[in-house]
Order: C-alpha cells, then sequence, then structure tokens
C-alpha cells in the first residue's frame, strides 16, 4: 500500500511556509516533550501538530531549523535509561520520514543554532500558550517554553515572530493526502456507531462505558483510536458539554447523545449524533426536530468567501428562533440564545479536532469544518446536539459524514 504521508508532503510544507514568510529568518520549531504521569512513566506522547506537519515526526523533543536554504534537525538529549528502555533514535528513519537529511546530535546542533542565533535580530517560531490554561483548567506543554528561553540565553535582544498565523494559513486549506485521511477517520467512526447503536447491541448496555468499549473495540479494529476523549451522555448528562465520565446509566426514557471521532494517520473525525433507545416523547422530538432545522440552515449559509465570526451571529439568531418556537426564550439576543446553546456552530477539522484556523478569513475550497448546533435543557434532562463534518466547494458545501444516519430513532 503507498504510504500516504510522504517526505514530500512534508517537504511541500515547509518549502510554502517559507513563501508565506515576509522576511528571511530563521525558523525554530520544538516537538512537544514528554509529560510525567507518575515517579517513572510518561503519558502516551502526542506530538505538537505543527511540528507534525512540517516533518512528519513523532519523536519528542526534536528540533526543526530552516534557515535560508539549510534545514536541519537537532535530537534531544537522552540518557543511557531512555536509551535502554525507549530505543535509540533512528536518524535514518527520521530523514526518510521527514524529508530532512542534515540531522545532528543535541551538542553539535546546538553549536550551529548558537552561532546563527548571537547574530541574528529576528527568529520565527510558535509563541508559547499560557503555562495555565485558565478556560480550560490545564497546564500546557512546556516545550515552546523551553525553546524559548534557550534562544533568548543565546540572544536576549532577538525578536520573536510568531508562526501560528501563517501556519494557520497553510493547515486551513486541507490537500488531497490530508482529505484522505480526514474521510477515513469518518468512515470508521461511522461503521463504529453503527455497530453500537444497532437495536440488538443498544438493549444490553446498561452503562455509558460499556457503549464506549465497544466504539473503542471497533476503532482499533481498523487500526484507529479515539481522536478524543469521546463523549457518550444521556438525559440530563448531555447537558454537560464535555461529559467524559461515562459512569452515567443509561435509561430506557431519555436521548443518548454521542460526540464522537476516530483518528487515521492523526487526522480527526468529528461526528455528534442524538438518538432515542425507545419512542422518543413528543418533548423530545420537537427538540431535536429543532436542533435539526438550525443545522439544515447551516449548511446552505456556508460557500467560499463567509466569514465563521459573521455566519455565527446568524446561526445565533436562526437558533434564538427555535428556542422561542419551544418556549424557552421570549426576546433574542446573546444572552438568552446562549444559555440553551452555549458553544460555536462550526470550527475548523484536521490534525487538531479544534484544528488551526484563522477565523477572520473568508472560508475557501477544501476546508474542512464541522457543523454542529445543539440545544441543553438541564431542567426538563434533555441535550441534543447534531454534528458533522463538512468540506468547502466551490459550490458551497460537502456534508463529508453525510452517510450516517441523523435520525432521532
Amino acid at each position: 500500500m503507498r504510504e500516504l504521508f510522504t517526505a514530500d508532503f512534508f517537504r511541500g510544507n515547509r518549502k510554502q511556509l517559507r513563501a508565506l514568510l515576509t522576511k528571511s529568518v530563521p525558523v525554530i520549531l520544538t516537538a512537544n516533550g514528554q509529560l510525567q504521569r507518575s515517579v517513572d512513566t510518561a503519558y502516551p506522547f502526542q506530538q505538537d501538530t505543527y511540528f507534525w506537519y512540517l516533518t512528519g515526526i513523532a519523536e519528542p523533543d526534536v528540533i526543526l531549523v530552516l534557515d535560508k536554504d539549510e534545514e536541519y534537525l537537532i535530537l534531544p538529549q537522552r540518557s543511557a535509561y531512555q536509551d535502554a528502555f525507549d530505543g535509540r533514535v533512528d536518524k535514518k528513519a527520521l530523514a526518510t520520514q521527514s524529508g530532512v537529511h542534515e540531522i545532528y546530535n543535541y551538542k553539535e546542533g546546538w553549536t550551529k543554532l548558537t552561532g546563527r542565533l548571537r547574530h541574528a535580530k529576528q527568529v520565527a517560531t510558535i509563541t508559547p500558550p499560557p503555562q495555565y490554561l485558565e478556560t480550560y483548567g490545564m497546564y500546557s506543554n512546556p516545550a515552546r517554553w523551553v525553546l524559548r528561553r534557550s534562544i533568548l540565553q543565546e540572544n536576549e535582544a532577538i525578536e520573536l515572530l510568531d508562526l501560528r498565523k501563517p501556519l494557520a494559513t497553510l493547515r486551513m486549506i486541507k490537500q488531497t493526502p490530508e482529505l484522505t485521511a480526514i474521510k477515513r477517520a469518518i468512515s470508521i467512526t461511522t461503521q463504529g456507531f453503527s455497530e453500537v447503536t444497532r437495536a440488538a447491541n443498544l438493549k444490553k448496555y446498561s452503562y455509558e462505558y460499556e457503549v464506549e468499549a465497544d466504539l473503542a473495540r471497533a476503532f482499533q479494529r481498523a487500526k484507529s483510536g479515539h481522536a478524543f476523549q469521546p463523549i457518550i451522555a444521556g438525559g440530563k448528562r448531555a447537558c454537560t458539554l464535555h461529559n467524559t465520565d461515562l459512569q452515567g446509566k443509561i435509561t430506557s426514557n431519555e436521548l443518548l447523545l454521542f460526540d464522537i471521532g476516530a483518528a487515521y494517520h492523526g487526522y480527526a473525525a468529528d461526528i455528534s449524533r442524538t438518538i432515542a433507545i425507545d419512542s422518543p416523547s413528543k418533548r423530545q422530538r420537537e427538540v431535536y426536530d429543532a436542533v435539526r432545522e438550525v443545522q439544515i440552515s447551516a449548511f446552505s449559509l456556508l460557500k467560499p468567501g463567509v466569514i465563521l465570526a459573521e455566519y455565527e451571529k446568524q446561526i445565533e439568531q436562526i437558533m434564538g428562533e427555535k428556542l422561542k418556537e419551544l418556549g424557552l426564550i421570549k426576546v433574542i439576543n446573546t444572552e438568552s440564545v446562549r444559555k440553551f446553546y452555549p458553544h460555536a456552530t462550526s470550527h475548523h477539522l484536521g490534525l487538531d479536532v479544534h484544528d488551526a484556523d484563522d477565523r477572520a478569513s473568508p472560508l475557501e475550497p477544501d476546508m474542512v469544518i464541522t457543523v454542529e448546533p445543539g440545544i441543553y435543557i438541564p431542567s426538563e434532562s434533555i441535550g441534543v446536539r447534531i454534528e458533522d463534518d463538512i468540506r468547502i466547494t466551490n459550490e458551497g458545501v460537502e456534508i463529508l459524514s453525510g452517510s450516517l444516519s441523523s435520525e432521532l430513532d
């Protein structure tokens, strides 16, 4: 089978990045670092997606340098313990995967880079996120902070230029291998969902975690895995947008919400469906139909040239009209709508589930985004979300996950 992501893909991405930069400055990016889980064990490693996009390398702590017509990798310092337990880094494999053939050990690589940094006025890198992300209640990977500190230690007067916007510009438009990977991730997701939601299977589940276990098994059989922690939530628990605890008991009179996605070659699917275990009540059906109608309206609005920030305002108004019809609000405004619909309708999709983007830029063909309206009514124990993955085309949209039924029952 032909390899999906070859060195040519990563070489091409590096070439495009250089072409976007208005100044000829050294470009320096770091891989993620491993994070301690306990004592001498680490959490499963997850590569920085910007770094992977430019190299295809899955190793931690490697540094990529692009400088004029030269490009090279700097390997991290490694202990004898790491070599013994994790294996030695294979330079030949890194070169084959990335197309970067100059690879230096830590000391010789930093000696080379230091000589350049001491005379440089500017360096392009990725600005580190805050060390603690208050909105999400979690700590960020420290690798970018370590790189920033190392650069400034060599030249404290150097100006650091942020690469996030040019890299987002590239990543938003998906190339053929990326579209292939996303479509495969979607196919694996739809197959897994269809399997666990067969009537015979649904009847056997008592708890949310039992559904997830079978879903994970289906993904693994397809040589895949979860792109993100799956959300499977019944009744009122579906009103917690990221219900990942999965300890809830499934009851036949509640709706069951799925927000799931497989990953293929690192590219994610992200699909939501809400289903009735038995026959839905009239009220459940009304709420579900309202969400589905908002989604259909969203599909009709999307096309090249649309600005997502403006589109979201349109969807807020449409959702407000539905919430008013349901008797949930009397006046349509942001505050009233967001009480029952607290999230955005669309986000970009790719290497990250919430992929790199510039929401002020107009949509273009071959961008892949989600469309996921929802209504959440804790007082009625009803949470409904319907999410599909779409590709922007010259005419409008292609619903990539459209083969998966979105019917309530």
